[in-house]
């Protein structure tokens, strides 16, 4: 589908015949399915076509929202139940939605043939301002989930000036060592390639419980027509190298970051070694109880609430687009947000009792657990 979506406008200035108001019916159904499908487009760059999906109008006042999944994902299994969720709405109706599939990883995806050469982390990166160039959107406001949230964070380094904030869920920015590097050689020959991967998205406790997720991801990658690419993709992202980013030396983000991680995730450890590598005044840590390790899929009303905030805190939703959420707060929550200040480059998540209690310095990154 790359027909450009068109916002369709109806004037009545007399009384529809039947047939008509029944034509008028059918062309608004066909706006709203576009508007909840999205437009599809391959988007040729440098290094190869990348396959996007954008949702919404092309307002480029605001940065676009721009998703990068994790293997053995797309755009759309990755990131609907989280952008599709009730109360992310007052987010998503006023910024464009654009999801990007590492090439090859749409569903349907024609499998690459044997000799070809799958772009590296980094290539895959380098693909990004050509999509941003193609929608004429100079900023955008990056989320990523795993090899996504690497790819994001690769981008945002490259690119400062076209990043405004990330949202990094399962980030692991270390490349392999020798024992995960013999660790993963082995469970190639064990173990199939969905359960490979599956390891990688889902806990233990997950994996243990064959949960309805992790058995329809399983089916899904097992049963998948670009079985190849995904492969592909995935040795990709084990050959990653490491970001060295350091609070102190020039490799650091130079926009708010939010990282994200479900307190059983396989990538609880790696995220807690990136927040120790963080600056601390731009960035937030959330931790997120039961959220196992794809918490948009399993918890999205809780990380619709802290993506709220965060958004607040850039300047881009008033104080009073808040209040409705604040009033409807899911009662399992056991953590209240704040996030003060203006659009600057500098400010924390933080943690307060229920109560309304002060934030602390926001020369600390607090970890927050919900």
């Amino acid at each position: 589908m790359t027909t450009e979506m068109q916002e369709i406008a109806i004037t009545e200035e007399k009384p529809l015949l039947t047939g008509q108001a029944d034509s008028t019916k059918e062309a608004e159904l066909a706006a709203r399915i576009l508007l909840d499908q999205g437009q599809e487009h391959n988007i040729e760059t440098p290094h190869g076509v990348l396959h996007v999906t954008l949702h919404g109008t092309r307002t480029t006042r605001r940065p676009a929202i721009l998703t990068m999944h994790d293997v053995g994902l797309d755009g759309k299994s990755c990131f609907s139940p989280l952008f599709k969720f009730e109360e992310m709405q007052e987010i998503v109706k006023n910024f464009t939605l654009i999801h990007i599939d590492a090439p090859g990883q749409e569903d349907g995806a024609a499998a690459f043939p044997a000799s070809y050469q799958y772009p590296s982390m980094d290539t895959i990166a380098e693909m990004i301002p050509a999509v941003l160039q193609f929608f004429n959107f100079r900023t955008v406001i990056g989320v990523g989930v795993g090899a996504g949230a690497y790819i994001l964070s690769k981008f945002a380094l490259a690119n400062p000036d076209s990043v405004e904030g990330l949202v990094l869920i399962n980030i692991d920015t270390s490349a392999r060592g020798w024992i995960d590097w013999a660790a993963q050689k082995l469970s190639s020959v064990t173990s199939s390639l969905a359960e490979q991967i599956l390891s990688h998205l889902f806990s233990q406790e997950e994996l243990s419980s064959n949960t309805d997720l992790v058995q329809s991801h399983r089916d899904r990658i097992a049963k998948a027509s670009n079985l190849v690419n995904i492969e592909l993709f995935w040795k990709t992202y084990n050959s990653r190298r490491d970001l060295n980013i350091d609070r102190s030396s020039s490799t650091t983000f130079k926009c708010p970051v939010m990282l994200v991680v479900g307190d059983q995730a396989p990538y609880e450890e790696a995220a807690v070694e990136c927040n120790s590598k963080m600056d601390p005044t731009t960035t937030s840590f959330l931790k997120m109880a039961d959220a196992g390790g794809l918490p948009q899929l399993t918890q999205p009303a809780k990380l619709t609430e802290a993506f709220k905030y965060f958004i607040q805190g850039m300047g881009y939703m008033a104080s009073s687009c808040m209040t409705r959420l604040s009033r409807s707060r899911t009662t399992s929550l056991s953590s209240s947000y704040s996030m003060d200040g203006s659009r600057s480059r500098s400010r924390t998540l933080s943690q307060g009792s229920q109560g309304g209690q002060m934030p602390p310095s926001p020369s600390q990154t607090m970890e927050v657990s919900c």
